[in-house]
């Protein structure tokens, strides 16, 4: 990945990732289904490559911020920084650990050795990297990333104060202030979340049978796009009609509304659609989800937040019929630190979730085996992922969006 000089001026901006962003895209393109190629071409992975840079810059400066950087110049471990620098360690933890690795990753820290609790150290004092520039030649290069800048310079501003546990994540990321920060992010718009909806809605026009009525329950809709993708997908295969019954649900009340008239705006007069709120983390039974009463369980980016993923796992094969189908498009964790936890670190659910030995054994994103291991303890068969990102991660390790799909045995 191409390195800038300390100023960050934009003509060092604008050099970042050409070159790398062609080399990677070639490569991707001989692992990738061909309906996904288009997505993940040159243009995104360049934007991928500026946004890494933007996340590490914002990093460095929170924690020169909070004065861990000073502390750095020592080894030391996430729970040993955490001590120093007197920060909260029930929220603190998972964050700086996950920011260290980050920066180690990158090249900006040092690892001094390697056991169960790595120790990092700064090899000389850092300069200021100003992380506007490279927002700029974002902004010139592919505009449709500005609501991820938005959502992680926001988030950055508060993060001092969320680790001196001074406010909660979830008051950072979900003030009532901040709804039209989620507006734009969670949107087919918004290039870097657009992929998640996309490889969702591949997989499921790959996976569901075209011969037979479908009645889908969504999970976790939140504002509608990951739906609207699935939905205008189909019907451009000529299969909408054969879904005759759609819940679309959500647990946030402002997003449901929202998701609604998104999704009523779209497909005015279809008479599938429903929408309800459900919360995951409770039985779906007791919430109007009968057992075996549908045929697809579909969610993206959604499942990962589980309280406690046997639980959502186990309540989603019941509400299934015989044979029906599980499909979850996610943020999978690749072999290296990516910039996608930056900003869900802050959640509570995201971070600290019921963990099991070998299908949750940390908070945060799951690897493609963790998500195979959950979705088979949990009873499924078939378990397949879209696409192939245990071969993608030899030529690509940082690749990170998969969709996962399993049956229910009959």
């Amino acid at each position: 990945m191409s390195r800038m000089g300390a100023d960050g001026s934009g003509d060092q901006a604008a050099a970042i990732g050409p070159a790398v962003a062609e080399a990677t895209a070639a490569r991707l393109a001989g692992e990738l289904p061909e309906e996904l190629r288009p997505v993940f071409d040159a243009a995104f992975i360049r934007s991928h490559l500026l946004y890494g840079e933007f996340v590490c810059r914002l990093v460095r400066g929170i924690l020169q911020t909070t004065g861990l950087d000073a502390l750095l110049r020592q080894p030391a471990n996430a729970s040993e920084l955490c001590a120093r620098g007197d920060l909260s360690p029930s929220r603190a933890l998972p964050p700086v650990d996950w920011m260290l690795r980050f920066l180690a990753a990158r090249g900006c820290l040092e690892t001094v050795d390697d056991g169960d609790a790595p120790r990092y150290r700064a090899r000389e004092p850092w300069p200021a990297l100003d992380p506007a520039p490279i927002r700029s030649e974002q902004l010139r290069h592919a505009p449709s990333w500005a609501p991820a800048y938005t959502v992680a310079e926001t988030v950055a501003a508060d993060y001092p104060a969320f680790l001196r546990g001074e406010t909660t994540g979830e008051d950072v990321l979900f003030s009532p202030g901040r709804l039209r920060l989620w507006l734009d992010y969670f949107s087919n718009a918004n290039g870097l979340y657009l992929v998640n909806n996309v490889v969702g809605a591949a997989a499921a026009a790959r996976w569901l049978p075209a011969d037979t009525d479908l009645a889908v329950l969504e999970l976790g809709g939140g504002l509608g796009s990951g739906a609207l993708a699935l939905l205008e997908r189909l019907e451009s295969i000529g299969r909408l009609d054969t879904i005759t019954d759609y819940r679309f649900t959500e647990h946030v009340a402002a997003f449901l509304r929202r998701g609604e008239r998104a999704l009523r705006g779209r497909f005015p007069t279809w008479p599938a659609l429903r929408c309800a709120e459900l919360d995951m983390n409770r039985p779906f039974a007791d919430q109007a989800v009968a057992p075996a009463s549908v045929s697809l369980v579909y969610a993206v980016n959604t499942v990962h937040a589980a309280r406690d993923l046997t639980f959502t796992l186990g309540e989603a094969r019941r509400a299934l019929i015989p044979g029906g189908c599980l499909i979850v498009s996610e943020c999978v964790r690749p072999p290296v630190p990516i910039y996608a936890d930056f900003v869900f670190h802050l959640m509570e659910a995201f971070r600290a979730p019921v963990l099991h030995p070998i299908y949750r054994p940390h908070g945060g994103f799951l690897s493609p085996g963790h998500w195979r291991a959950g979705i088979e303890a949990a009873g499924f068969r078939d378990v397949r992922v879209l696409p192939d990102v245990a071969r993608i991660h030899r030529v690509v390790p940082d690749f990170g969006v998969a969709a996962i799909g399993a049956i229910r045995p009959s």
